[in-house]
């Protein structure tokens, strides 16, 4: 895009915006696409996480790909779309917040589809943040929104999980200066290892042996190594402060909630069930899988759910 500005004010000019298609546009009167359905991914993801619906996009399936277009964003603040990686900024990157991703998605469907409502949008995690904003700020924008393993704000343990995460990075005297020195590799590993216990249930983790455990560990911390520090100190922070609780009331979408109740981040009883209770006409699924916050990654196991919900949008 040429530009897009933050919330805070600031602008960046030539923004760089990943993304991908898939499935089948169909046009209105007007020759604007109607039936795209927008997929959010999870912090740091990037657009290809779409993946999560593939085993649902045959013929006569929940999203079969002759019946949608799904659009599929690498969001503001990933690698590969504009961030702090990408734009070479580093800590002088804009701090944003998940409003200014969901306008940046918002101003590119505009710019290079001419789209300014969709069919539905669906979020994993950090995408139901998404989502959910969205509804909130832009209530005509979709039909639909399908928020899953994800929150209507940062609480509790969570938000300690991520000051933890926030600490560790801004603790390190070498942040500051926009360079990657051997210290901050060493601080990035130990931030992203922090996170390694909110991934997996706890009841799959528990059937790991230690020594099991112990490799998992340290192969987690040193394939997040290729992550950018500077990408994730500030996509954390926008995070650390997302709270929409009050707001809830504005959303006109039709919501589908998916937790699950081994999900370590959100757990049903503490997210799923309240946010169900305080979006009036929402239907939750709740999910039993010890993959627990990656759970989305085995979607086809309430596909009979997923289809009753997308019978209003077939």
């Amino acid at each position: 895009m040429d530009s897009f500005e933050f919330e805070n004010g600031k602008v960046l000019k030539d923004v760089k915006v990943e993304y991908m298609t898939f499935g089948t546009p169909k046009y209105d009167g007007n020759g604007v696409i109607e039936n795209a359905i927008i997929y959010c991914h999870g912090s740091l993801g990037n657009y290809a996480s779409m993946k999560k619906v593939a085993p649902l996009v045959g013929e006569g399936d929940v999203f079969d790909e002759n019946k949608y277009y799904f659009i599929s964003l690498t969001a503001l603040g990933s690698p590969n779309s504009c961030s702090p990686s990408t734009t070479n900024l580093k800590s002088k990157f804009p701090k944003y917040t998940i409003l200014d991703v969901v306008n940046f998605q918002k101003q590119f469907l505009e710019e290079k589809f001419g789209i300014n409502h969709v069919l539905g949008m669906i979020g994993n995690s950090m995408g139901g943040f998404v989502a959910l904003t969205s509804a909130i700020n832009y209530p005509n924008f979709a039909d639909f929104i399908i928020t899953g393993v994800s929150s209507y704000k940062v609480a509790g343990h969570d938000f300690i999980l991520s000051k933890f995460v926030d600490e560790i990075i801004t603790s390190d005297p070498d942040y500051a200066k926009g360079e990657l020195t051997y210290s901050l590799i060493r601080t990035l590993r130990l931030a992203n290892l922090a996170e390694f216990n909110f991934g997996l249930s706890k009841e799959a983790l528990r059937a790991m042996s230690n020594d099991e455990l112990a490799i998992e560990f340290e192969n987690y911390g040193n394939e997040m190594l290729e992550t950018d520090i500077y990408d994730l100190k500030y996509c954390n922070e926008s995070c650390m402060n997302y709270d929409v609780e009050s707001d809830l009331n504005k959303i006109q979408s039709k919501v589908l909630i998916i937790s699950c109740k081994q999900d370590p981040h959100f757990p049903t009883s503490l997210d799923g069930i309240p946010m169900a209770e305080m979006i009036e006409g929402s239907e939750l699924i709740v999910m039993d899988s010890e993959l627990g916050h990656l759970c989305f990654n085995e979607l086809e196991s309430i596909s009979d759910e997923l289809k009753g919900f997308m019978e209003d949008f077939s």
